[in-house]
């Protein structure tokens, strides 16, 4: 029994020291519950199986995991190691359906502890590859561990971006998430330069380093959530509100969360909240879902929606 308590408080520790750069020797003693000297026992175990702990004696030192000459022989070889990687790397494109974001936290880790020269390989083998994916969803693998990394470590990024219709500029933030939408990575950050929460896409970025500059997290809201009303709503001229006789669930399968968010209602209704920039489009938009739909807002919508109806029956006249 000792021994599996011992082994389990040891991947304990391991865990711990994935999860942030840095750690106090009592830090680590309070999270395992032990004393510092049983700490200190567990961290030269990691040792002996390859995992490369480095220490750093006085103010500001302590635990930290390092990248070593070798892999840990515990995981994989080196062969395994690229393969991974490389496999990683394309699954954190967004290729495949929910399975961007945990490839991506498995390559951070992965590349935490990957020795250089294998990094070097990794990254020969992903320069030879292309891969078929709708236009617009490509993102450098690269950017996205940076970024990984600086969520992780909040620390600030600086890169040049390219708004809709400007010219590259340097911002500043203090990056707290990623958001995939499905077709594009999102970075919901504080620009430091507008002191106002922003949501940056990674396909407009440009030149992107992490600073040393360490921030202190904010408050804020929640990234999915905000990143979504970015994407669907904020762009838009028109922002409508209409009623849809159906649940909410159907309706969520039929328009993307990029395109529009799905509120819960009542007696089987919910409320879609759409933004477009024609009030005619996005009234055929809310007629092609195939439900019954009451317009809340804007009253204008609902002209669109007469004058549409007013073609439609000439044509259908003919």
């Amino acid at each position: 029994m000792a021994v599996e308590a011992t082994a389990e408080r040891v991947l304990r520790l391991l865990g711990l020291l994935q999860r942030r750069p840095s750690w106090t020797a009592a830090e680590l003693a309070d999270e395992l519950g032990v004393t510092d000297r049983s700490v200190r026992r567990d961290v030269e175990r990691l040792r002996a199986l390859g995992y490369p702990v480095r220490a750093a004696a006085g103010v500001g030192g302590g635990y930290r995991l390092g990248a070593g000459t070798r892999l840990p022989p515990l995981l994989l070889d080196d062969e395994e190691a690229i393969a991974t990687a490389v496999s990683l790397r394309l699954a954190s494109g967004g290729t495949v359906a929910g399975s961007g974001e945990a490839a991506l936290r498995a390559l951070t880790k992965l590349d935490q502890v990957m020795p250089p020269r294998l990094r070097a390989e990794v990254r020969a083998v992903h320069g030879a590859t292309d891969t078929l994916a709708a236009p617009g969803v490509e993102v450098d693998p690269e950017l996205l561990v940076t970024l990984a990394r600086a969520c992780r470590d909040a620390v600030r990024v600086r890169f040049r971006y390219a708004g809709r219709g400007d010219a590259d500029r340097e911002r500043t933030v203090e990056p707290v998430r990623m958001v995939a939408t499905g077709r594009r990575w999102y970075l919901m950050a504080w620009d430091v330069d507008r002191g106002d929460w922003r949501t940056f896409r990674l396909d407009r970025m440009r030149a992107a380093a992490a600073t040393t500059w360490h921030f202190r997290a904010r408050e804020h809201p929640d990234p999915a959530a905000f990143v979504q009303r970015a994407v669907a709503e904020a762009p838009y001229r028109h922002l409508a509100r209409v009623r849809l006789h159906a649940p909410p669930g159907r309706v969520r399968e039929l328009v993307p969360p990029q395109v529009g968010r799905v509120e819960d209602d009542r007696d089987g209704w919910c409320v879609l909240v759409v933004g477009g920039d024609d009030l005619e489009w996005l009234a055929v938009r809310v007629v092609g879902l195939g439900f019954e739909a009451e317009v809340l807002e804007p009253p204008e919508l609902r002209e669109a929606a007469a004058r549409l109806a007013r073609r439609l029956g000439a044509m259908a006249a003919g």
